[in-house]
């Protein structure tokens, strides 16, 4: 079993990766904000954890890190607060995350980020540009430390049903794919750690989900 600590525990993604972790067996650790949040996670079979990423330092953090084997970044301010707010949680947040997990103890951590060319034939604003520049830094800050990190760079996020097949690799072309098929990788790689310093990018595919992520393992 492992005790996996999902930082943006309440979120879309955070929510699914907590169900289909507690589904296999592990432990998932929710992080949360708003204590209406608790119960849904327990529900979900998580162990709510309530903190926030805009007033914890470090040290705070990883006291509530304490005991995990596994970090799972799938933060972000969603656009709401405008650049300031992206920055400190999908920027700062990410940094502060890094340092915690050292200060824990724990090696493996893994991230959510962005596929690149996302919306790029769209005109997007200024703040979307924003967005893209701070998940390329945190992406960058991740890399660069001697963690035994996992960068998953998804498409464009749907609610639809996932279908459990994906197209996973180095670089790919651009496209959509499920929150439920996004968590389902997450859980892959959580449980294959031969899968380890590496960006990996994914859409909807072909090929099972279990199958599209053993294929990313080092030999």
């Amino acid at each position: 079993m492992k005790k996996v600590f999902i930082i943006g525990g309440a979120g879309k993604v955070g929510r699914r990766l907590a169900q289909k972790l507690s589904e296999q067996g592990n432990q998932p650790r929710s992080l949360y904000r708003h204590p209406e949040q608790e119960e849904p996670l327990r529900a979900l079979g998580a162990i709510p954890v309530m903190g926030s990423l805009l007033e914890l330092d470090a040290q705070g953090l990883a006291a509530l890190l304490s005991g995990s084997d596994i970090v799972v970044f799938t933060a972000g301010a969603g656009g709401k607060g405008g650049q300031d707010m992206t920055r400190a949680i999908d920027g700062h947040g990410l940094e502060l995350a890094v340092e915690a997990a050292k200060l824990a103890g724990i090696k493996r951590f893994i991230l959510v980020s962005a596929f690149p060319e996302s919306f790029r034939a769209k005109g997007m604003p200024e703040s979307f540009e924003n967005y893209m520049s701070v998940k390329k830094l945190a992406d960058v800050y991740l890399a660069e430390t001697d963690l035994d990190w996992v960068i998953l760079r998804p498409g464009t996020l749907l609610d639809e049903p996932g279908q459990g097949k994906v197209r996973a690799g180095l670089a790919i072309p651009y496209g959509d794919v499920s929150r439920d098929d996004v968590a389902w990788t997450l859980a892959e790689i959580i449980n294959r750690p031969a899968i380890s310093r590496v960006i990996i990018e994914l859409t909807v595919g072909n090929e099972a989900i279990s199958t599209a992520v053993m294929h990313m393992e080092k030999p």
